[in-house]
């Protein structure tokens, strides 16, 4: 299936605007993982998932500047079918930082306590449940 460039140039656009933002949140949330100098497993999986995430994002936002350059109307003139790859990285990209992102809000909780764990683990379930109920819908 093939789409018109001015679509997959707004899609680009929307992808690396909200990319930037929650990069921009995953990274402040590393940070404050790092800063409260948490230990143990969980803590280093949460960490990891952090930065999994702010990586993520900053690779959907330079492949949405990528995508958005190649398809404008005065631009090099790529074309849909030479951006394809790209496309492809910035979605994959954008996808894992999203869930990477949910994956270190749910463990953050068990940092805390048991019930808060149990708590951000059912809220994060039912995000993830809803995110690729959308994602599946729209793709």
């Amino acid at each position: 299936m093939s789409f018109a460039p001015a679509y997959l140039s707004a899609v680009a656009a929307q992808i690396g605007g909200l990319s930037a933002f929650l990069g921009g949140f995953a990274a402040t949330f590393l940070g404050t993982l790092l800063a409260i100098n948490a230990r143990g497993r969980l803590a280093t999986v949460a960490i990891g998932f952090s930065a999994a995430s702010s990586v993520a994002f900053i690779v959907a936002v330079v492949g949405s500047t990528a995508v958005v350059a190649a398809l404008h109307p005065e631009g090099p003139g790529l074309g849909v079918a030479r951006v394809g790859g790209t496309q492809a990285l910035m979605t994959l990209a954008f996808m894992l930082g999203l869930y990477a992102l949910l994956a270190a809000l749910g463990l953050s909780g068990w940092l805390r306590s048991r019930g808060t764990g149990l708590t951000t683990s059912v809220v994060v379930a039912i995000g993830c449940v809803l995110l690729t109920g959308m994602l599946v819908s729209v793709g």
